[in-house]
């Protein structure tokens, strides 16, 4: 036998107001007293009513829903991303619609128009966005963030990592408090931005501190994989460098990987850093340097910046850059204490490696 599903009448019925009472204090609109709020709340519970929220949706215009383009679910920089992102949204009574758009552009177009109609903002951090994209694809009146972005001046919230701060600054470190000389880089994918402003902000330390070293400079593409291809590849050079820094900590991870296979010592025999402080940094053989980036804060900041927007707090216009902050471990052979006059730029909330 079924049993009838309770309706917002039934509701009303039990606590003896009007339909319009439970459709106000159930929606959160207020309008209601605080005795009326639990009257209703507890003759909600025991009919066990579950709102329509189709229905509710077409009065409010709302579905409670927020959309995150990525161009990847795997590894641990985006399940961290997505878990500070659902954290946020959930404290906010709201749910997360996630799609990848790692095959191209127009895999991100097809999961754009899929969430169209279905959320009420958008977090999107893609390498195929381009404001002919958003243009193309984004109706202008949805509340969108936009995350590490070159984009400007195109009606979107922008929230950024000073990714060319933090490269700068663990490339200094090695040079300057680890005493490294000759320091290799292990690039990102190419047409990346944050791959592009990490080179940058390496380069630039270099050109500085360093004019007289060669740059060494190797591909990769933000895997395991290419990390450890990498490593394997510096090590085949002529000429050993002293240290070597991953654009992320995947590529790192890999790179640690090809050094301990081949007999090397880290950081006895070779330095090694990298990039996003992943959880699992910390827990490596030996723990891994690293700048980090507050993975999780960013979701929860990109997320608090679209329900500001979503509300009408914020202007849809604006871009701000959260700050990083150097790790020191045991991959890159200086101590702790030695490189702690070395943050001279700050993260977004105090960080204790």
């Amino acid at each position: 036998m079924t049993t009838k599903k309770a309706t917002i009448k039934d509701v009303a019925r039990e606590a003896k107001v009007s339909v319009a009472s439970v459709s106000r204090a159930l929606n959160g609109q207020g309008g209601v007293t605080a005795e009326t709020l639990e009257r209703i709340r507890v003759a909600a519970k025991r009919l066990h009513y579950i709102p329509d929220n189709a229905a509710r949706s077409l009065i409010t215009r709302r579905t409670h829903t927020i959309g995150a383009l990525l161009p990847d679910l795997f590894g641990e920089f985006f399940s961290e991303l997505i878990r500070g992102i659902d954290l946020a949204a959930r404290s906010r009574g709201l749910h997360l619609l996630v799609s990848s758009s790692h095959d191209g552009a127009d895999e991100a177009a097809a999961a754009l128009r899929a969430m169209q109609g279905r959320v009420d903002g958008m977090l999107i951090l893609s390498p195929w966005v381009d404001e002919g994209f958003l243009e193309a694809n984004l109706p202008g009146a949805l509340p969108t963030v936009l995350i590490n972005s070159p984009i400007h001046a195109s009606g979107r919230s922008v929230l950024n990592i000073d990714n060319r701060g933090g490269a700068y600054a663990m490339t200094e470190h090695l040079l300057r408090t680890a005493g490294h000389k000759d320091i290799a880089f292990i690039a990102g994918p190419a047409g990346n931005f944050d791959a592009e402003q990490r080179a940058l902000g390496y380069r630039e330390a270099m050109k500085k501190l360093a004019p007289k070293v060669p740059l060494n400079i190797v591909a990769g593409s933000f895997t395991e994989e290419s990390g450890y291809h990498a490593g394997r590849e510096l090590l085949a050079q002529g000429k050993r460098p002293s240290a070597v820094f991953a654009a992320n900590d995947m590529m790192a991870v890999g790179c640690l990987y090809a050094f301990k296979e081949a007999g090397l010592q880290v950081p006895a025999d070779i330095a090694l850093a990298g990039f996003d402080d992943i959880p699992i940094a910390r827990y490596l053989t030996p723990p891994l340097s690293t700048v980090s980036v507050h993975i999780a804060e960013l979701g929860r900041n990109a997320l608090e910046r679209l329900a500001a927007l979503m509300d009408g707090r914020a202007q849809s216009d604006s871009t701000d850059t959260l700050g990083c902050a150097i790790a020191v471990r045991g991959t890159c052979g200086a101590s702790r204490d030695a490189s702690a006059t070395k943050n001279t730029y700050q993260p977004a909330r105090p960080f204790d490696p």
